[in-house]
Protein backbone atom coordinates (compact mmCIF):
# COMPACT_ATOMS: atom_id res chain seq x y z
CA UNK A 1 0.00 0.00 0.00
CA UNK A 2 2.62 2.50 1.21
CA UNK A 3 3.98 1.51 -2.71
CA UNK A 4 0.88 2.78 -4.31
CA UNK A 5 0.65 5.78 -2.16
CA UNK A 6 4.12 6.93 -3.09
CA UNK A 7 3.03 6.31 -6.79
CA UNK A 8 -0.12 8.79 -6.11
CA UNK A 9 2.32 11.23 -5.71
CA UNK A 10 4.41 10.73 -8.74
CA UNK A 11 2.23 10.82 -11.26
CA UNK A 12 1.42 13.58 -13.14
CA UNK A 13 -1.50 15.32 -12.79
CA UNK A 14 -2.60 15.64 -16.42
CA UNK A 15 -0.75 15.13 -19.52
CA UNK A 16 -1.19 17.38 -22.56
CA UNK A 17 -0.78 15.86 -25.95
CA UNK A 18 -2.05 18.02 -29.46
CA UNK A 19 -2.67 16.44 -32.44
CA UNK A 20 -2.13 18.43 -35.18
CA UNK A 21 -5.05 17.61 -37.97
CA UNK A 22 -4.23 19.41 -41.77
CA UNK A 23 -4.45 18.34 -45.36
CA UNK A 24 -4.66 19.45 -48.53
CA UNK A 25 -7.58 21.56 -50.09
CA UNK A 26 -11.29 19.63 -49.81
CA UNK A 27 -9.66 16.22 -48.23
CA UNK A 28 -12.15 16.40 -45.39
CA UNK A 29 -10.28 18.29 -42.23
CA UNK A 30 -13.63 19.08 -40.69
CA UNK A 31 -15.53 15.88 -40.73
CA UNK A 32 -12.87 14.19 -39.22
CA UNK A 33 -12.00 16.72 -36.19
CA UNK A 34 -15.84 16.03 -36.07
CA UNK A 35 -16.04 12.54 -36.27
CA UNK A 36 -12.62 11.77 -33.96
CA UNK A 37 -15.14 13.50 -31.39
CA UNK A 38 -17.90 11.37 -31.51
CA UNK A 39 -16.42 8.34 -31.60
CA UNK A 40 -14.24 9.68 -28.33
CA UNK A 41 -17.43 10.97 -26.55
CA UNK A 42 -19.16 7.60 -27.42
CA UNK A 43 -16.15 4.57 -26.47
CA UNK A 44 -16.10 6.67 -23.57
CA UNK A 45 -19.59 6.32 -22.48
CA UNK A 46 -19.52 2.71 -23.46
CA UNK A 47 -20.06 2.34 -27.10
CA UNK A 48 -18.32 -0.29 -29.55
CA UNK A 49 -17.31 3.13 -32.10
CA UNK A 50 -13.29 2.64 -31.91
CA UNK A 51 -12.65 -1.20 -32.22
CA UNK A 52 -9.13 -0.81 -32.71
CA UNK A 53 -8.90 2.02 -29.81
CA UNK A 54 -10.95 -0.20 -27.35
CA UNK A 55 -8.86 -3.23 -28.41
CA UNK A 56 -5.58 -1.95 -27.52
CA UNK A 57 -6.98 -0.50 -23.53
CA UNK A 58 -7.43 -4.10 -23.42
CA UNK A 59 -9.94 -3.75 -20.48
CA UNK A 60 -8.72 -0.86 -19.37
CA UNK A 61 -11.52 2.05 -17.77
CA UNK A 62 -11.64 4.55 -20.68
CA UNK A 63 -13.63 8.27 -19.86
CA UNK A 64 -14.15 10.83 -22.41
CA UNK A 65 -15.52 14.73 -22.02
CA UNK A 66 -15.12 17.66 -24.25
CA UNK A 67 -12.81 19.98 -22.61
CA UNK A 68 -14.01 23.18 -21.35
CA UNK A 69 -13.10 26.31 -23.01
CA UNK A 70 -10.66 28.42 -21.04
CA UNK A 71 -8.90 31.27 -21.45
CA UNK A 72 -6.61 30.38 -24.24
CA UNK A 73 -6.35 32.31 -27.65
CA UNK A 74 -7.41 29.89 -30.23
CA UNK A 75 -10.87 30.13 -31.48
CA UNK A 76 -12.72 26.63 -30.43
CA UNK A 77 -13.70 24.39 -33.28
CA UNK A 78 -17.83 24.10 -33.10
CA UNK A 79 -18.20 20.34 -32.55
CA UNK A 80 -22.35 21.05 -31.60
CA UNK A 81 -22.75 22.50 -35.08
CA UNK A 82 -21.03 20.32 -37.05
CA UNK A 83 -22.45 16.87 -35.50
CA UNK A 84 -26.08 18.53 -35.60
CA UNK A 85 -25.27 18.96 -39.61
CA UNK A 86 -24.67 14.77 -40.06
CA UNK A 87 -27.21 14.08 -37.29
CA UNK A 88 -29.53 15.60 -39.21
CA UNK A 89 -32.92 14.58 -41.32
CA UNK A 90 -31.46 14.33 -44.43
CA UNK A 91 -27.70 14.44 -43.23
CA UNK A 92 -25.24 17.27 -44.83
CA UNK A 93 -21.40 17.31 -44.42
CA UNK A 94 -20.41 20.24 -41.93
CA UNK A 95 -19.45 23.71 -43.27
CA UNK A 96 -15.93 23.65 -44.22
CA UNK A 97 -13.62 25.49 -41.62
CA UNK A 98 -11.47 28.30 -42.85
CA UNK A 99 -9.17 29.34 -39.72
CA UNK A 100 -6.96 27.99 -37.12
CA UNK A 101 -9.71 26.20 -34.56
CA UNK A 102 -8.62 23.90 -31.28
CA UNK A 103 -11.03 21.42 -30.01
CA UNK A 104 -9.60 19.65 -26.70
CA UNK A 105 -11.21 16.50 -24.78
CA UNK A 106 -10.33 15.14 -21.37
CA UNK A 107 -9.58 11.51 -21.24
CA UNK A 108 -9.44 9.57 -17.69
CA UNK A 109 -6.83 6.16 -18.68
CA UNK A 110 -7.15 4.04 -16.10
CA UNK A 111 -5.10 0.70 -14.67
CA UNK A 112 -4.60 -3.06 -14.93
CA UNK A 113 -3.24 -5.70 -12.98
CA UNK A 114 -0.97 -4.73 -10.53
CA UNK A 115 -1.35 -1.31 -11.24
CA UNK A 116 -5.64 -0.86 -10.95
CA UNK A 117 -4.96 0.54 -7.46
CA UNK A 118 -3.31 3.53 -9.45
CA UNK A 119 -5.75 6.92 -9.82
CA UNK A 120 -6.68 6.82 -13.29
CA UNK A 121 -4.52 8.91 -15.89
CA UNK A 122 -5.37 12.34 -17.33
CA UNK A 123 -4.80 13.20 -20.72
CA UNK A 124 -5.91 16.17 -22.40
CA UNK A 125 -6.13 16.05 -25.78
CA UNK A 126 -6.04 18.75 -28.30
CA UNK A 127 -6.73 18.32 -31.79
CA UNK A 128 -5.58 21.45 -33.80
CA UNK A 129 -7.60 22.56 -37.12
CA UNK A 130 -4.56 23.56 -39.26
CA UNK A 131 -5.05 25.19 -42.54
CA UNK A 132 -3.99 23.27 -45.04
CA UNK A 133 -3.02 25.98 -47.41
CA UNK A 134 -0.56 26.75 -44.52
CA UNK A 135 0.97 23.04 -44.66
CA UNK A 136 2.26 23.66 -48.26
CA UNK A 137 4.38 26.53 -46.88
CA UNK A 138 6.77 24.40 -45.77
CA UNK A 139 8.63 23.44 -48.62
CA UNK A 140 9.33 27.30 -49.24
CA UNK A 141 11.90 26.59 -46.21
CA UNK A 142 14.41 24.78 -48.41
CA UNK A 143 13.93 26.63 -51.57
CA UNK A 144 15.49 30.21 -52.33
CA UNK A 145 13.55 32.43 -54.38
CA UNK A 146 15.11 31.58 -57.95
CA UNK A 147 14.44 28.07 -56.92
CA UNK A 148 10.68 28.69 -56.31
CA UNK A 149 9.89 31.04 -59.43
CA UNK A 150 11.46 28.65 -61.87
CA UNK A 151 9.41 25.61 -59.92
CA UNK A 152 5.61 28.11 -59.88
CA UNK A 153 6.12 29.31 -63.45
CA UNK A 154 6.84 25.97 -64.92
CA UNK A 155 4.37 24.51 -63.06
CA UNK A 156 1.82 27.69 -64.52
CA UNK A 157 3.24 26.64 -67.91
CA UNK A 158 -0.08 26.03 -70.44
CA UNK A 159 -2.55 26.25 -67.14
CA UNK A 160 -5.57 28.17 -68.68
CA UNK A 161 -6.10 29.29 -65.19
CA UNK A 162 -2.81 31.62 -65.72
CA UNK A 163 -3.08 33.05 -68.71
CA UNK A 164 -3.42 36.66 -67.35
CA UNK A 165 -0.68 36.21 -64.84
CA UNK A 166 1.74 34.36 -67.36
CA UNK A 167 0.79 37.45 -70.01
CA UNK A 168 1.87 40.27 -67.27
CA UNK A 169 4.70 37.98 -66.10
CA UNK A 170 5.70 38.12 -69.77
CA UNK A 171 5.22 41.56 -70.63
CA UNK A 172 7.45 42.79 -68.14
CA UNK A 173 10.93 44.38 -69.26
CA UNK A 174 14.22 42.62 -68.29
CA UNK A 175 14.87 45.97 -66.29
CA UNK A 176 11.55 46.48 -64.90
CA UNK A 177 11.77 48.25 -61.98
CA UNK A 178 11.33 48.29 -58.13
CA UNK A 179 8.18 49.56 -58.53
CA UNK A 180 4.62 49.60 -56.21
CA UNK A 181 2.01 49.40 -58.73
CA UNK A 182 4.16 46.83 -60.36
CA UNK A 183 4.65 44.75 -57.41
CA UNK A 184 0.66 45.06 -56.29
CA UNK A 185 -0.95 44.04 -60.02
CA UNK A 186 1.51 41.07 -60.53
CA UNK A 187 0.57 39.84 -56.47
CA UNK A 188 -3.18 40.47 -57.62
CA UNK A 189 -2.85 38.62 -60.65
CA UNK A 190 -0.70 35.52 -59.11
CA UNK A 191 -3.56 35.36 -56.44
CA UNK A 192 -6.27 34.98 -58.62
CA UNK A 193 -4.40 32.28 -60.49
CA UNK A 194 -4.04 30.37 -57.66
CA UNK A 195 -7.72 30.99 -56.42
CA UNK A 196 -8.53 29.83 -60.30
CA UNK A 197 -6.67 26.57 -59.78
CA UNK A 198 -8.12 25.81 -56.17
CA UNK A 199 -11.35 25.57 -58.23
CA UNK A 200 -10.32 23.44 -60.76
CA UNK A 201 -9.22 21.07 -58.17
CA UNK A 202 -5.23 21.63 -58.25
CA UNK A 203 -3.61 21.19 -54.78
CA UNK A 204 0.01 22.77 -55.45
CA UNK A 205 -0.80 26.46 -54.56
CA UNK A 206 2.02 28.09 -53.02
CA UNK A 207 2.43 30.54 -50.85
CA UNK A 208 -0.90 28.86 -48.87
CA UNK A 209 -1.23 32.04 -47.17
CA UNK A 210 -2.03 33.78 -50.17
CA UNK A 211 -5.48 31.69 -50.01
CA UNK A 212 -5.50 31.91 -46.16
CA UNK A 213 -4.75 34.94 -44.87
CA UNK A 214 -3.44 35.09 -41.39
CA UNK A 215 -5.98 37.84 -39.86
CA UNK A 216 -5.39 41.66 -39.08
CA UNK A 217 -4.00 43.83 -41.92
CA UNK A 218 -2.13 42.10 -44.52
CA UNK A 219 1.77 43.59 -44.76
CA UNK A 220 3.46 44.89 -47.53
CA UNK A 221 5.71 42.32 -47.84
CA UNK A 222 2.66 39.99 -48.87
CA UNK A 223 2.75 41.59 -51.91
CA UNK A 224 4.90 39.42 -54.26
CA UNK A 225 4.75 36.69 -57.12
CA UNK A 226 7.15 34.38 -58.80
CA UNK A 227 9.38 36.08 -60.95
CA UNK A 228 13.14 35.16 -62.83
CA UNK A 229 15.69 37.64 -63.95
CA UNK A 230 17.55 40.21 -62.22
CA UNK A 231 15.65 43.06 -62.41
CA UNK A 232 15.01 45.60 -59.33
CA UNK A 233 11.38 44.56 -59.53
CA UNK A 234 12.82 40.31 -58.85
CA UNK A 235 15.06 41.91 -56.09
CA UNK A 236 12.24 43.20 -54.77
CA UNK A 237 10.19 39.90 -54.54
CA UNK A 238 13.03 38.19 -53.14
CA UNK A 239 13.19 40.57 -50.84
CA UNK A 240 9.30 39.77 -49.67
CA UNK A 241 9.70 36.21 -50.36
CA UNK A 242 12.61 36.41 -47.76
CA UNK A 243 10.18 37.97 -45.26
CA UNK A 244 7.21 35.69 -45.94
CA UNK A 245 9.22 32.38 -44.80
CA UNK A 246 10.85 34.42 -41.91
CA UNK A 247 7.34 34.34 -40.89
CA UNK A 248 6.72 30.78 -41.56
CA UNK A 249 9.75 29.68 -39.38
CA UNK A 250 7.68 31.95 -36.73
CA UNK A 251 4.92 30.34 -37.51
CA UNK A 252 6.75 27.15 -36.55
CA UNK A 253 7.45 27.63 -33.20
CA UNK A 254 3.83 29.50 -32.15
CA UNK A 255 1.97 28.52 -30.00
CA UNK A 256 -0.59 26.98 -32.61
CA UNK A 257 2.12 24.70 -34.88
CA UNK A 258 5.24 24.98 -32.63
CA UNK A 259 3.28 22.75 -29.92
CA UNK A 260 1.71 19.87 -32.23
CA UNK A 261 3.00 16.35 -30.84
CA UNK A 262 1.57 14.40 -33.27
CA UNK A 263 0.15 15.23 -37.07
CA UNK A 264 -2.36 14.16 -39.07
CA UNK A 265 -1.82 15.16 -42.95
CA UNK A 266 -5.14 14.14 -44.93
CA UNK A 267 -5.08 13.82 -48.84
CA UNK A 268 -8.40 12.91 -51.41
CA UNK A 269 -6.07 10.75 -54.13
CA UNK A 270 -9.42 9.25 -55.34
CA UNK A 271 -10.78 12.89 -56.39
CA UNK A 272 -7.42 13.79 -58.09
CA UNK A 273 -7.37 10.47 -59.95
CA UNK A 274 -10.81 10.96 -61.39
CA UNK A 275 -9.61 14.38 -62.94
CA UNK A 276 -6.51 13.40 -64.56
CA UNK A 277 -3.10 12.87 -64.93
CA UNK A 278 -2.49 16.59 -64.49
CA UNK A 279 -3.87 16.85 -60.90
CA UNK A 280 -2.68 13.98 -59.93
CA UNK A 281 0.71 14.89 -60.23
CA UNK A 282 -0.29 18.08 -58.61
CA UNK A 283 -1.61 16.26 -55.64
CA UNK A 284 1.59 13.98 -55.48
CA UNK A 285 3.77 16.60 -55.64
CA UNK A 286 2.35 18.76 -53.20
CA UNK A 287 1.73 15.50 -50.48
CA UNK A 288 5.33 14.43 -51.36
CA UNK A 289 6.74 18.57 -50.85
CA UNK A 290 5.10 18.12 -47.67
CA UNK A 291 6.28 14.79 -46.39
CA UNK A 292 9.73 15.91 -47.48
CA UNK A 293 9.43 19.36 -45.69
CA UNK A 294 8.49 17.19 -42.41
CA UNK A 295 12.32 17.52 -41.41
CA UNK A 296 13.25 17.54 -37.95
CA UNK A 297 16.35 19.53 -38.77
CA UNK A 298 13.68 22.30 -39.45
CA UNK A 299 11.91 22.53 -36.28
CA UNK A 300 15.29 21.37 -34.12
CA UNK A 301 18.35 22.77 -35.70
CA UNK A 302 20.30 21.48 -33.02
CA UNK A 303 20.06 17.84 -33.42
CA UNK A 304 22.43 16.14 -36.06
CA UNK A 305 20.54 13.39 -38.47
CA UNK A 306 21.57 10.54 -36.27
CA UNK A 307 19.86 12.14 -33.28
CA UNK A 308 16.47 12.72 -35.21
CA UNK A 309 15.03 9.82 -33.28
CA UNK A 310 15.34 11.71 -30.27
CA UNK A 311 13.27 14.73 -31.43
CA UNK A 312 10.10 14.09 -29.25
CA UNK A 313 12.24 14.75 -25.62
CA UNK A 314 12.69 17.95 -27.34
CA UNK A 315 9.57 18.90 -28.30
CA UNK A 316 9.71 17.86 -31.78
CA UNK A 317 6.52 16.12 -33.48
CA UNK A 318 6.46 12.33 -32.20
CA UNK A 319 4.18 10.82 -35.15
CA UNK A 320 2.71 11.71 -38.64
CA UNK A 321 -0.17 9.77 -40.10
CA UNK A 322 -0.49 10.63 -43.94
CA UNK A 323 -4.39 8.97 -44.12
CA UNK A 324 -6.10 9.13 -47.89
CA UNK A 325 -9.85 10.17 -46.97
CA UNK A 326 -12.87 9.24 -48.58
CA UNK A 327 -12.00 5.75 -48.77
CA UNK A 328 -15.83 4.67 -48.46
CA UNK A 329 -16.15 5.07 -52.58
CA UNK A 330 -14.45 1.92 -53.34
CA UNK A 331 -14.79 -1.48 -52.35
CA UNK A 332 -12.71 -2.81 -49.20
CA UNK A 333 -10.49 -4.89 -51.60
CA UNK A 334 -9.27 -1.34 -53.11
CA UNK A 335 -8.61 0.62 -50.05
CA UNK A 336 -5.09 -1.62 -49.06
CA UNK A 337 -4.35 -0.21 -52.44
CA UNK A 338 -4.99 3.41 -51.79
CA UNK A 339 -3.02 3.52 -48.45
CA UNK A 340 -0.09 2.01 -50.50
CA UNK A 341 -0.07 4.29 -53.00
CA UNK A 342 -0.27 7.22 -50.10
CA UNK A 343 2.92 5.61 -48.46
CA UNK A 344 4.98 5.60 -51.96
CA UNK A 345 4.19 9.77 -52.08
CA UNK A 346 5.12 9.81 -48.17
CA UNK A 347 8.37 8.67 -47.45
CA UNK A 348 9.72 10.58 -44.75
CA UNK A 349 13.01 9.21 -43.43
CA UNK A 350 13.41 11.22 -40.51
CA UNK A 351 9.94 10.88 -38.82
CA UNK A 352 7.87 8.10 -37.55
CA UNK A 353 5.03 8.00 -39.89
CA UNK A 354 2.41 5.78 -40.96
CA UNK A 355 -0.01 5.63 -44.28
CA UNK A 356 -3.93 4.88 -43.98
CA UNK A 357 -7.04 4.86 -46.41
CA UNK A 358 -9.68 6.18 -44.14
CA UNK A 359 -13.14 7.27 -44.16
CA UNK A 360 -13.59 9.83 -41.44
CA UNK A 361 -17.98 9.71 -41.95
CA UNK A 362 -19.31 6.77 -44.07
CA UNK A 363 -21.23 7.03 -46.49
CA UNK A 364 -21.38 3.49 -48.15
CA UNK A 365 -21.63 0.19 -47.23
CA UNK A 366 -19.85 -2.57 -49.74
CA UNK A 367 -21.94 -4.81 -51.91
CA UNK A 368 -20.85 -7.10 -55.13
CA UNK A 369 -22.46 -5.97 -58.28
CA UNK A 370 -22.55 -7.60 -61.45
CA UNK A 371 -21.21 -5.65 -64.21
CA UNK A 372 -20.55 -6.87 -67.83
CA UNK A 373 -21.57 -10.30 -66.58
CA UNK A 374 -18.87 -10.66 -64.14
CA UNK A 375 -19.24 -9.78 -60.27
CA UNK A 376 -17.31 -7.11 -59.07
CA UNK A 377 -16.23 -5.10 -55.70
CA UNK A 378 -18.25 -2.14 -55.29
CA UNK A 379 -20.01 0.61 -52.84
CA UNK A 380 -23.75 1.67 -52.63
CA UNK A 381 -24.72 4.91 -50.65
CA UNK A 382 -27.48 7.46 -50.93
CA UNK A 383 -26.56 10.16 -53.32
CA UNK A 384 -27.23 13.74 -52.39
CA UNK A 385 -30.83 14.76 -53.59
CA UNK A 386 -31.45 11.44 -54.76
CA UNK A 387 -34.53 9.09 -52.85
CA UNK A 388 -33.16 5.63 -53.52
CA UNK A 389 -29.54 4.79 -53.15
CA UNK A 390 -27.20 4.14 -55.97
CA UNK A 391 -24.04 1.43 -56.64
CA UNK A 392 -20.81 2.96 -57.91
CA UNK A 393 -17.67 0.98 -59.21
CA UNK A 394 -14.86 4.19 -60.12
CA UNK A 395 -12.06 1.73 -61.22
CA UNK A 396 -9.23 -0.18 -59.95
CA UNK A 397 -6.83 1.87 -57.73
CA UNK A 398 -3.04 1.93 -58.21
CA UNK A 399 -0.99 0.86 -55.20
CA UNK A 400 1.93 3.07 -56.84
CA UNK A 401 1.65 6.46 -59.32
CA UNK A 402 0.59 5.14 -61.63
CA UNK A 403 1.81 4.65 -64.98
CA UNK A 404 0.64 6.49 -68.46
CA UNK A 405 -1.34 2.75 -69.38
CA UNK A 406 -3.50 3.52 -66.29
CA UNK A 407 -5.17 6.66 -67.90
CA UNK A 408 -5.53 5.14 -70.65
CA UNK A 409 -8.75 3.59 -68.61
CA UNK A 410 -9.87 6.82 -66.67
CA UNK A 411 -11.11 6.19 -63.13
CA UNK A 412 -14.94 6.99 -63.01
CA UNK A 413 -16.79 10.11 -61.27
CA UNK A 414 -17.43 9.80 -57.36
CA UNK A 415 -20.77 10.35 -56.96
CA UNK A 416 -21.64 13.30 -54.12
CA UNK A 417 -22.89 10.51 -51.43
CA UNK A 418 -24.61 11.68 -48.12
CA UNK A 419 -23.29 10.31 -44.68
CA UNK A 420 -24.81 7.30 -43.15
CA UNK A 421 -27.40 8.50 -40.95
CA UNK A 422 -26.48 8.54 -37.35
CA UNK A 423 -28.29 7.08 -34.09
CA UNK A 424 -28.74 8.85 -31.08
CA UNK A 425 -27.93 12.47 -32.81
CA UNK A 426 -24.73 10.55 -32.78
CA UNK A 427 -23.89 10.01 -29.09
CA UNK A 428 -22.77 6.73 -30.44
CA UNK A 429 -20.34 7.66 -32.75
CA UNK A 430 -20.08 8.21 -36.26
CA UNK A 431 -19.43 5.40 -39.08
CA UNK A 432 -16.24 5.19 -39.97
CA UNK A 433 -13.62 3.42 -41.62
CA UNK A 434 -10.19 2.95 -40.40
CA UNK A 435 -10.10 6.08 -37.97
CA UNK A 436 -9.98 3.91 -34.80
CA UNK A 437 -6.43 2.44 -36.57
CA UNK A 438 -5.38 5.89 -36.92
CA UNK A 439 -5.73 7.03 -33.49
CA UNK A 440 -4.30 4.18 -32.02
CA UNK A 441 -1.22 4.37 -34.38
CA UNK A 442 -1.05 8.42 -33.01
CA UNK A 443 -1.44 7.71 -29.26
CA UNK A 444 0.03 4.29 -29.38
CA UNK A 445 2.48 5.49 -26.57
CA UNK A 446 -0.33 6.27 -24.46
CA UNK A 447 -2.33 3.52 -24.50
Amino acid sequence: MRAVEAARGLLPVRRVVRIGVTGLARAGKTALLTSLAANLLAAGAGFPALPAFTERLAGRSFRAALAPSGSGELPRFDHHTHLAALADDPPHWPARTGAVSLLALDLTIGWRGYATPLPPRHIRLELLDYPGEWLLDLPLLTQNFDTWSAAALKRLDGRPEARDFLAFSHGLPATAPADEPLASAGHALYRATLERQRQAGLSMLQPGRFLMPAPGPQPPWLAFFPLTGSSPLAGLMEDRYDRYRTQVRADLVAPSFGQIDRLVVLADLLTALHAGPAAFADAAAALSDTARALHWQMRLPFLPDWMSGLAPLFGGIGRVAFAASKSDHVADRQRGNLANLTATLTATPHVESRAFAIASVRCTEDLVWTLDGRPISAVRGRVAGEARAGRSYPGEVPDRPPDAGFWQHPFLALPNFEPLRLTLAGRAGVPHIGLDALLTFLLEDLL
